[in-house]
């Protein structure tokens, strides 16, 4: 974990989880097991799975925002586009990291329409490391700044497990405009509390997705 702006993403989500200052520095100066620790405490998780995921997560999340223009960020995002050209669904579901690549490739195309947008277990309102980083920014004075709902999106809902450590801040619609439902459900399972099979069958996900498909 020594690449500067993962630990940079790594301080910044411990801070809002509440760690306490020796631990949230401990993303800058202290080995990864000791943030792992903290958390796998807090949210009652194994803590070698939590050491792990947060080693991969935070790897993933870096090289995507690492910059503006960078070519794996410019890949990832026209590959999702270029998938909802192709396919035209009416509903797109995005998950974790995944759902700071569609919000950015339905920004980037607004002719791409969808009549949903579910994002499940998203980061996308982490402070500094995520939500500033986003394309396009979001507007306005800080700390009164607002990320919006792509123009191509006719509704937006978002779900978060309550003790999900990946969704934070909860709730995007503090965050974001257009969204229609800021929905919690509880989908922990062991070390499932961000798991996407678990969002997947969760009742806010299928509540949400029935009128889509006829249910």
């Amino acid at each position: 974990m020594s690449d500067p702006l993962t630990r940079e993403l790594m301080a910044a989500w411990l801070e809002q989880l509440g760690a306490p200052r020796p631990v949230t520095q401990g993303a800058l100066t202290l080995p990864l097991r000791h943030a792992a620790t903290w958390v796998a405490e807090k949210f009652s998780l194994d803590g070698r799975m939590t050491q792990l995921f947060i080693r991969l997560f935070f790897r993933e999340v870096a090289a995507y925002l690492r910059t503006d223009d960078s070519p794996a960020r410019l890949a990832a995002r026209e590959e999702v586009a270029m998938r909802i050209a192709r396919h035209r669904p009416r509903v797109v579901i995005a998950h974790s990291l995944g759902t700071v690549i569609a919000y950015e490739a339905l920004h980037a195309h607004p002719e791409l329409r969808v009549e949903l947008f579910l994002s499940l277990g998203s980061p996308l309102a982490l402070p500094r490391a995520v939500f500033d980083r986003l394309l396009p920014r979001p507007v306005g004075d800080p700390p009164a700044r607002l990320g919006a709902r792509p123009d191509g999106v006719a509704r937006w809902v978002n779900i978060a497990d309550p003790g999900d450590p990946v969704a934070i801040p909860p709730h995007l619609a503090r965050a974001f405009t257009g969204i229609a439902l800021d929905l919690t459900d509880s989908v922990h399972a062991t070390f499932g509390f961000h798991h996407a099979k678990n969002y997947l069958s969760c009742a806010a996900t299928a509540a949400t997705l029935g009128p889509y498909l006829g249910l």
